[in-house]
């Protein structure tokens, strides 16, 4: 059987170059232009390059989260990054060979090809980087634009909202089964691993663990498995859609903490360096970690994410392979707790946390940390 045909649409801008920037990028079906993923980001200030090479990574982890094994066709108007990527320019700028060499590490070489198209043929892309570019003007998370539509899943029940039966009182309620990633070396270590961090990949226990939750009772019967960019998540992700036989759907808004200067070191040493910045840190969620996010932006990033997934899956049973900032906070908006409550709540690798949604957006907690 041929490989699964798949095409990536992105782009990437900025209002000043530099300036506040944004990317989006959409994975199509390749034979029936089905939309099967979008996925957008404002990302402060950047370049149109470097936003536009972050579309790319995003748009081919997107794919790679559908199905890893797909043959993948780029499409962008990005001359340089086609270029580039496809071996015929040379990459110079620092920025960008780090981008480049990540969107490459997504997928085999031999699975991706690269193509050139006028910017009227981006449109998709083009539309969904402006409303990101938006965002990042306003100081904002991007989320979609209202009145347009989600992306159809690739197959089965969960394409899209759904109502719950008729006469149902309270209307559709969607249950949200949280799972944390499962084990890299850093998370034995108990390092820091955030978004823009070192990227790990499941270590041997990581994989026995992923394999538990995919066989948990807690994920049976999932309509979807949503799950971050980071390998670690996608890796969960793909063990968990396997078991259960549901689509993945990738979305940066699920990603880690961005940790800035901390990453990769145990908290020990974060307040050994930064005694001063990490009192002021654990002190107010509006403070970042140096070069970093705070815990208020994490918030409203997942705030949003929350905000879309329960439109799109309204009455279904959805997974969410994530980490432990976003978890948690999901898990403390649905209890009603502030942030200082947030390094008080453990979620061990792995972990299932259930959480029920109504349809007035009121969560009930079923369970947590279950091992």
């Amino acid at each position: 059987m041929s490989a699964r045909a798949l095409r990536v649409e992105a782009d990437g801008g900025s209002r000043g170059n530099p300036g506040p920037a944004g990317y989006g990028a959409v994975v199509k079906d390749a034979d029936t232009g089905q939309v099967l993923a979008e996925v957008a980001e404002a990302i402060g200030r950047a370049t149109n390059n470097v936003a536009e090479y972050r579309g790319l990574v995003a748009g081919l982890e997107a794919a790679a989260g559908i199905d890893p094994g797909a043959r993948v066709e780029v499409r962008m108007d990005s001359k340089l990054v086609v270029e580039q990527m496809s071996g015929r320019w040379q990459v110079k700028h620092a920025d960008m060979k780090v981008l480049a060499q990540r969107a490459r590490e997504v997928l085999p070489a031999r699975q991706v090809s690269y193509r050139w198209v006028p910017r009227a043929q981006n449109s998709h892309a083009d539309r969904l980087a402006n409303e990101a570019m938006d965002a990042a003007a306003a100081g904002r998370p991007w989320q979609r634009a209202s009145g347009t539509a989600a992306p159809a899943a690739a197959s089965g029940p969960a394409g899209g909202p759904a109502g719950g039966p008729a006469g149902e009182e309270r209307g559709p309620r969607t249950t949200l089964v949280l799972v944390r990633h499962a084990s890299t070396a850093l998370t034995e270590q108990r390092r820091l691993s955030g978004r823009y961090g070192a990227d790990p990949e499941l270590s041997e226990r990581g994989l026995r663990e992923a394999a538990a939750a995919a066989a948990s009772p807690e994920v049976a019967g999932a309509d979807v498995v949503v799950t971050s960019t980071l390998r670690r998540s996608r890796q969960t992700a793909r063990a968990v859609a396997a078991a259960v036989g549901a689509d993945v759907v990738v979305d940066p808004q699920w990603d880690e903490t961005d940790f800035g200067e901390w990453d990769g070191l145990t908290a020990a040493e974060v307040v050994e360096r930064w005694p001063a910045e990490h009192a002021a840190w654990d002190a107010s969620p509006d403070t970042p970690c140096p070069g970093g996010e705070s815990l208020a932006v994490v918030e409203r990033r997942v705030a949003a994410a929350r905000a879309d997934l329960l439109r799109r899956w309204a009455g279904r049973r959805v997974v969410l392979v994530g980490h432990g900032d976003p978890l948690r906070v999901l898990l403390r908006s649905a209890l009603g707790a502030g942030p200082q409550l947030q390094r008080r709540i453990h979620l061990d690798p792995a972990s299932r946390t259930l959480l029920r949604y109504g349809p007035d957006g009121v969560a009930e907690v079923l369970a947590v940390n279950r091992v």
